[in-house]
């Protein structure tokens, strides 16, 4: 016997009240994440054990996109967590 009674499982999350990110700081964050990328390529590229230019140029740019990436994500993790402790502070 059905009842037709529906049981939420889940509640809805709750939206933010402030944005942490605006069109400027993404601005400024992807200027550094290409200057970090920038520098970790020049760092890894001699490193790569092959003479083919192209198979330098390869993996120094694989090795730096990830690592770039998670350059990105401490960036992005360091301003939310940063907007929120002001935002405590104020309160």
């Amino acid at each position: 016997m059905d009842t037709g009674r529906v049981v939420p499982l889940f509640r809805a999350m709750s939206q933010p009240v402030t944005k942490f990110t605006t069109p400027l700081s993404l601005l400024v964050d992807a200027v550094l994440v290409g200057a970090f990328f920038i520098g970790i390529y020049t760092l890894v590229a001699p490193h790569v054990p092959s003479n083919d230019k192209k198979m330098i140029m390869l993996w120094g740019a694989l090795c730096a996109a990830c690592m770039s990436g998670v350059f990105w994500l401490a960036v992005q993790m360091f301003r939310v967590v940063l907007t929120a402790q002001r935002a405590d502070r104020r309160k």
